[in-house]
């Protein structure tokens, strides 16, 4: 039988490879041409952005989508969007819970690893002001299908009332028993689909709006990640600011 990682290379070599929507190919390559002006210097990803993480992973964290100057500018889910974006807030909390070397995600070369963790999306590709549509979503589902049935997790964390939705529909299509009509997100919500699947866990998502709002806080989502750690008969990480 083919190794997790021979299998996930695989499948990152179909994700980056997609141009199944126009919308999306021409957006991610405009913004990769025109680049932002703090970036003027960088050769841009780019394309759609495959998984990242451990390739034995206990723990898969689902978010939307890559951001336009983040992921789509160095090729790395939750990577580049800057000292106070979503990567380096998600980062932090999962330094702090022991499940990554570093604080911070900044560039796809800086030395980032994640210990039994997986980062993806449910779309792939930049979209325009960060909103893919249902019909985008849906061509995508596949490959979020696909490094399921390959990581089989044993803890599912989405981030957003979107990757959650759409998380449940890929859990849906893996024929596991999925309630109907499925629960309605919110923050710290728990779906308990053991023993053939995941335990589903929610968090706001760590978008700037949201934490520089204070709807997500530090703590907030340390307390979803020592839900996951228990799950996993881990100790909680040290406490976040």
């Amino acid at each position: 039988m083919e190794s997790r990682t021979l299998r996930l290379s695989q499948l990152a070599e179909r994700i980056v490879g997609c141009r199944a929507c126009p919308r999306l190919v021409a957006y991610r390559e405009e913004v990769a041409r025109r680049k932002a002006p703090a970036f003027r210097s960088e050769t841009y990803w780019g394309k759609p952005v495959p998984g990242f993480g451990d390739p034995e992973a206990w723990l898969f964290i689902v978010g939307l989508a890559p951001a336009a100057h983040g992921a789509n500018r160095t090729g790395r889910m939750f990577t580049g969007d800057g000292p106070r974006g979503a990567g380096d807030f998600l980062m932090a909390a999962l330094h702090r819970a022991g499940l990554a070397n570093q604080p911070f995600a900044r560039a796809a070369d800086d030395g980032l690893s994640l210990r039994g963790v997986f980062l993806s999306a449910i779309c792939r590709c930049a979209p325009p002001q960060n909103r893919p549509t249902a019909e985008e979503i849906q061509r995508c589902l596949p490959f979020l299908v696909e490094e399921i049935r390959i990581l089989q997790p044993e803890v599912l964390l989405c981030l957003g009332g979107l990757a959650f939705s759409w998380t449940l529909r890929a859990l849906a299509a893996l024929d596991l028993s999925v309630p109907r009509p499925a629960p309605k997100f919110r923050h710290g919500l728990s779906l308990d689909l053991r023993p053939e699947g995941p335990l589903v866990l929610a968090s706001y998502h760590p978008s700037r709006q949201n934490t520089q709002t204070k709807r997500l806080t530090p703590a907030m989502l340390d307390a979803v990640l020592t839900q996951a750690l228990a799950a996993r008969g881990l100790p909680p990480g040290k406490p976040g600011a």
